[in-house]
């Protein structure tokens, strides 16, 4: 795939967003960012600029740091991205959020838009719904911190056309990534696993079975887990897990998916995890 032939658009200019933007434009493609705000941008810019820095010093990316920034801009328009081809929805975890961006985007997608959703959870055909070739729609989610992380999910709605499968299946391997393919069902193959297991961390945690620390370790040494529940839940951001647990729990309607009460404590204290300074660990 030639990245010189598409320019991408990212909706979100978060952790995940940042992170995705960065991913596309190593691989050599022009990305437009949207957003809300300068304070947005100015956090996105820093934090690539200090991943790229990080990767250069360490001899991870063939190119200077700054000229892969260059094909990066920002826009508060969300119009300036009518002329994209590839369009990557990474708002947070909010089903009316999401909803309201592709409502916009309507307004300018072609038969020929390429559009998908980093959704950890969300149903990848009733987002496509929202946009008028659903055939043209996928669930792509790339795993936090997306730089870093080599699984690419890449999930099929009701709608998805196979052309449209073949598609993001091989931007996967061309942003150097190892896609796998999950059914459209809650969480879909890595969260449907990995968040109610972070759940039952902190469940352990809330009953005083033992520390953050311990707690921790014990999957890290008895597991091999690169990194405990808990570090990972403050990395993942404690909201977004949150949000998670409720949709399996909505939608698969089973009490085990029911979020533990002191992960709803955190969460309602505005104790998010690294993205704010505290979580279950402080930063």
């Amino acid at each position: 795939m030639n990245s010189n032939l598409y320019q991408v658009a990212v909706i979100g200019a978060g952790q995940m967003g940042s992170g995705i933007v960065q991913v596309f434009a190593v691989a050599g493609y022009r990305v437009k960012v949207y957003d809300l705000s300068d304070e947005i941008f100015e956090r996105s810019r820093a934090r690539i600029s200090d991943s790229l820095k990080k990767l250069e010093s360490k001899c991870l990316i063939d190119q200077k740091a700054e000229k892969i920034a260059e094909r990066i801009s920002y826009h508060s328009q969300i119009s300036d991205l009518k002329d994209c081809k590839i369009f990557v929805e990474s708002a947070f975890e909010d089903y009316d959020i999401k909803s309201k961006i592709f409502y916009k985007l309507s307004e300018f997608l072609t038969p020929t838009s390429y559009v998908a959703t980093n959704t950890s959870s969300y149903s990848v055909t009733a987002l496509s719904k929202m946009t008028p070739y659903p055939q043209n729609f996928i669930g792509f989610h790339f795993m936090n911190p997306p730089p870093i992380m080599e699984l690419m999910e890449v999930i099929r709605g009701m709608y998805t056309s196979d052309a449209t499968f073949d598609f993001f299946w091989q931007l996967a391997k061309d942003l150097k990534k190892i896609p796998i393919e999950s059914r459209n069902s809650p969480g879909f193959v890595l969260n449907r696993i990995l968040i109610p297991m972070i759940n039952e961390a902190i469940f352990a945690l809330y009953e005083k079975v033992s520390t953050p620390e311990q707690i921790d370790a014990a999957l890290k040494l008895g597991a091999g887990h690169p990194l405990g529940p808990l570090v990972l839940a403050d990395l993942i951001g404690l909201d977004t897990v949150l949000s998670i647990m409720k949709t399996l729990q909505k939608d698969i309607d089973e009490k085990k998916y029911a979020p533990c009460p002191l992960l709803e404590s955190y969460v309602l204290q505005g104790l998010l995890g690294k993205k704010v300074g505290k979580g279950f660990y402080e930063y």
